[in-house]
């Protein structure tokens, strides 16, 4: 029986930045199906109807895996004849090939980097935005990083990132084993909902590094929206 008292602090098999094309390629196929299906996009979405967006604004996915967050914003913003940039950011090298082969285009480019090792510049971006990314680092790393994301951006940081919670794990769960063919996925899934935040986890280490304009929202499906504002 798993605990949901506290964050798991166990690895998953996808934070092995070695992984080889072979073992990643079609698990960033099944999770960009799984984001669709459970409405991971609508984090964004919702986001940005709060915040200033114009031409030529700058968006960053950190951890950005296999790209499609950045694909479904660049459709979700040419709709309403916004186009702004994007870069994708990640350390694992397959991951990265993944993204260029699939979703690169003019206006959505990606980099092969360890965002806690790249020396990045002060307000490098206008927006820094994450997906289920920020779960993958324990609390102390988890303060390091989003204070890096926030020295990269101009306008302010978005997470979208897990609820840790009984009925999440068990359902994702159950939907693993009736509809993914990988042994990763059905491993990862449940230890990703282990290994993330309940609210007052987050606000707890939102104030421990002194940040207070802020929101936290729950939405559907058992994911958290937290907006860092500059």
């Amino acid at each position: 029986m798993p605990s949901f008292n506290h964050r798991s602090t166990a690895l998953e098999i996808m934070d092995d930045f070695s992984l080889d094309q072979q073992a990643i390629h079609p698990v960033l196929k099944e999770l960009e199906v799984i984001n669709q299906l459970l409405g991971g996009f609508q984090v964004f979405y919702n986001a940005f109807k709060k915040l200033p967006i114009r031409n030529k604004d700058i968006i960053c996915d950190w951890g950005c895996g296999g790209g499609d967050s950045l694909k479904v914003l660049k459709k979700y913003f040419h709709k309403r004849k916004i186009y702004p940039h994007f870069i994708g950011i990640d350390a694992t090298p397959s991951a990265i090939s993944f993204a260029k082969a699939h979703h690169e285009t003019a206006d959505i480019h990606f980099r092969l980097a360890d965002v806690l090792e790249e020396p990045f510049l002060s307000e490098e971006f206008d927006y820094v935005i994450s997906s289920l990314f920020t779960h993958h680092f324990n609390n102390d790393e988890w303060k390091q990083l989003v204070a890096r994301m926030l020295y990269t951006s101009k306008k302010a940081v978005i997470i979208n990132d897990l609820h840790r919670h009984w009925f999440a794990y068990y359902s994702i769960g159950w939907l693993t084993q009736l509809f993914s063919k990988s042994p990763m996925v059905k491993h990862d899934s449940k230890l990703s909902v282990l290994r993330s935040f309940t609210r007052k986890e987050l606000q707890t280490l939102l104030a421990q590094m002194g940040i207070k304009k802020y929101s936290i929202k729950w939405m559907w499906a058992f994911r958290w929206q937290i907006i860092i504002y500059k």
